[in-house]
């Protein structure tokens, strides 16, 4: 009986021991246990002063072309191949460069901004504010719209928003509406998002200022503006888009937009989408058979939430070159920065 009880003894100190080796192994090689019934965790949401600097940069620009950025933000990977082909291809003109824009894998949304090039260069050359301004509008579209709308308030109260040659603004209610004055001419305002409004708003970080659309002064600037004739006869063109700002949605043909992009996750933003500052040939290019059926200059408390969103968008540059650089993750947008963001060039040139 004695040697039964101790070869128990015995068998019980080598399970022991086996399962604490096994479970050094675990924890070395950093596996965890998942339960495939265990929900993923919602994105974390933004504050209003959040997504007010996420919509300052856009927030006078018309309606339609409001709409059309936000719908092209969820699409970053098409963003930058759009504006690398259109860098390839600037001798392109009117009706010649619309054809071959429609032939291009993109969605409309993004296929609408080439008609916008210094758009599309500025939602290129801050490619980490354009993945964060996609994830918010897809997680939180009626706070995106109402921030818009907000802004437009304070630009009006501080005499930065009126109607011109330019543009028409109009009040219906609570809504400030923008529309080209000539509805065959669009004008893209330049102005300086971090002071335009009345009141110093925090830069987003490493927000680099595009010449074109970024004017140093505290008003707005107008330039040439851009002839959409050649785009209209095209399903992605001008006229396909507006904003239902009561439905606080973007819509594409009389529909509430609806993203069909796989860029944005419950896990952020995916980053393996690209690569070596290049989208061709690894990007995802999205749905082609879409159809819309759908510093700071002062003091600032606020901070942004913590938590992993599609704007920690590690590895490029202003010119979407890779490069250690993380959008989120600045915690406190508290005062004295700027987030280099410098009041240089621009003027009122739009070409």
């Amino acid at each position: 009986m004695s040697i039964v009880k101790i070869s128990k003894q015995a068998l019980v100190v080598l399970l022991c021991g086996l399962l604490v080796e096994f479970t050094a192994q675990v924890d070395a090689y950093g596996f965890v246990a998942q339960s495939n019934d265990q929900p993923a965790a919602s994105p974390a949401k933004q504050f209003p002063q959040e997504l007010q600097q996420l919509v300052a940069p856009i927030a006078l620009y018309p309606d339609a072309l409001v709409a059309q950025i936000l719908a092209a933000s969820t699409y970053p990977t098409q963003i930058v191949e759009a504006d690398r082909w259109m860098q390839g291809h600037s001798k392109l003109k009117g009706e010649e460069l619309a054809n071959e824009i429609d032939k291009q894998d993109w969605d409309p949304s993004v296929k609408a901004m080439a008609q916008f090039p210094s758009v599309l260069e500025n939602m290129d050359k801050n490619l980490p504010w354009t993945s964060s301004l996609g994830e918010a509008y897809i997680n939180q579209p009626q706070d995106v719209t109402d921030a818009v709308q907000f802004l437009r308030q304070q630009a009006h109260n501080a005499g930065r928003l009126n109607s011109n040659e330019q543009e028409k603004v109009t009040t219906q209610g609570s809504t400030i509406v923008i529309e080209p004055a000539n509805p065959e001419v669009v004008y893209v305002p330049a102005y300086d998002p971090w002071l335009v409004y009345g009141y110093p708003i925090v830069a987003y970080p490493g927000w680099y200022p595009v010449p074109g659309i970024f004017w140093s002064g505290i008003g707005l600037s107008f330039g040439i503006g851009f002839g959409i004739g050649y785009f209209g006869g095209f399903g992605w063109g001008w006229g396909h888009w507006g904003y239902d700002w009561h439905g606080r949605r973007a819509f594409f043909d009389h529909h509430a937009f609806v993203s069909h992009s796989n860029e944005f996750g419950h896990g952020g933003f995916h980053h393996g989408d690209f690569g070596h500052g290049d989208a061709h040939g690894g990007g995802f290019h999205g749905s082609s058979s879409f159809h819309g059926g759908s510093g700071f200059h002062g003091g600032s408390s606020f901070h942004a939430q913590s938590g992993t969103r599609s704007g920690v968008f590690s590895g490029f540059d202003h010119g979407g070159n890779v490069r250690g650089f993380s959008s989120r993750g600045q915690a406190s947008f508290g005062g004295g920065s700027h987030g280099g963001g410098f009041h240089g060039g621009g003027g009122g040139r739009h070409r």
